[in-house]
């Protein structure tokens, strides 16, 4: 344990000194007497986060608890402290009491409808106007968010498509607003957004269907986007896997062409992005790392990319960063990662609620 250790470094945003001890998993900013000196330089950031992870997935199978346990392990060794579960077939709740994991926010089970979203991964619902009090149940289940599907293949019409209607889709916003959850959707297209944008969702979970004035739209009423870049980065091998379905495979392929610039225009319009690896499936757990790089590349640059895994989720998560009283989740880098990102791949400490991984 690193605990009680005296912290000393710098913070990568603004060059300040920062300085803090830790006492069991809490970071203080008075001075503990006899502590040992466990870093003296370097540069400290808060824990890193992934704003779309699935612990509770595996690819092809069904998840354990203790199998989640090694995924969220990994997560953590790679210096992702705080993890935002958007969905998962499996309830996690039995990770918190394990120090060596991140912190987990989740959303509970994905809502879905029959045969338009991954089997056994969510709830489907037969009658898509059970949606507000399913959007309620998991409003209890979740810590804080709800997860929507808002559109995904439809195989009669052998293309993306949504789920729910504009009426279904306010009233699921308004109940989850009530029950004192946010809601995010998963996205790919164009076509669904429109209404999940005008109704206010609080997030959007990929969006590489967002056109000029979606954009606009998501700015003026402050809706978040998680773009998941790596993930998008399979949007060709998930076509080759829909053979069956040529129109969906070509416009697969026709939001990955052009998903750079889409998220570079986001970023250009001002459009709050946060970093999320959407790990649990097609994606491996533990590289949350090669997300912060690929949201350098559509007009971040290193500085902003690392706040967009790091201070930015962590205000907008309710979670804390390096205050008095704030869980002990950081990292101490030999070198300042807004120079070079590659650093955070090579940390001299990983510090997980007071535990040394690193």
């Amino acid at each position: 344990m690193a605990s009680p250790g005296h912290y000393r470094g710098r913070d990568p945003f603004t060059g300040e000194p920062i300085e803090f001890w830790v006492v069991g998993d809490t970071i203080t900013h008075s001075e503990v007497p006899g502590s040992d000196t466990v870093a003296d330089g370097g540069w400290i950031v808060p824990g890193l986060v992934d704003a779309h992870n699935h612990v509770g997935i595996a690819p092809g199978l069904g998840v354990t608890i203790e199998q989640a346990r090694q995924y969220a392990y990994a997560d953590a060794r790679a210096g992702t402290l705080l993890i935002r579960e958007v969905g998962s077939p499996l309830d996690t709740h039995a990770l918190d009491d394990d120090p060596a994991c991140p912190r987990f926010i989740r959303s509970g089970k994905h809502i879905a409808r029959p045969k338009r979203y991954l089997r056994d991964y969510g709830v489907d619902l037969d009658d898509p106007d059970d949606l507000p009090a399913e959007v309620a149940r998991q409003a209890q289940a979740g810590d804080g968010w709800v997860k929507l599907v808002g559109d995904w293949i439809d195989r009669d019409a052998g293309d993306l498509a949504p789920l729910w209607d504009r009426d279904q889709l306010a009233a699921a916003v308004s109940t989850a607003h009530e029950h004192g959850a946010r809601i995010t959707a998963h996205v790919f297209g164009t076509d669904a957004l429109v209404d999940l944008i005008d109704v206010g969702v609080d997030c959007i979970e990929h969006g590489t269907g967002l056109t000029p004035d979606l954009l606009d739209r998501m700015v003026n009423r402050s809706i978040a986007l998680v773009p998941t870049l790596i993930q998008v980065d399979n949007f060709p091998q998930i076509a080759a896997g829909a053979d069956r379905f040529p129109t969906y495979g070509a416009h697969m392929r026709a939001l990955h062409a052009t998903a750079t610039d889409v998220f570079a225009a986001a970023r250009e319009a001002g459009v709050t992005m946060f970093a999320g690896t959407d790990a649990g499936g097609f994606v491996e757990h533990g590289r949350i790392v090669d997300e912060i790089e690929r949201l350098a590349t559509v007009g971040m640059g290193p500085a902003d990319a690392l706040a967009a895994a790091t201070t930015a989720p962590r205000a907008w998560l309710g979670a804390g960063a390096l205050g008095d009283g704030d869980r002990a989740d950081f990292l101490v880098l030999p070198e300042d990662p807004c120079d070079d990102l590659a650093v955070l791949r090579h940390p001299t400490a990983v510090v997980c609620s007071g535990l040394a991984l690193v």
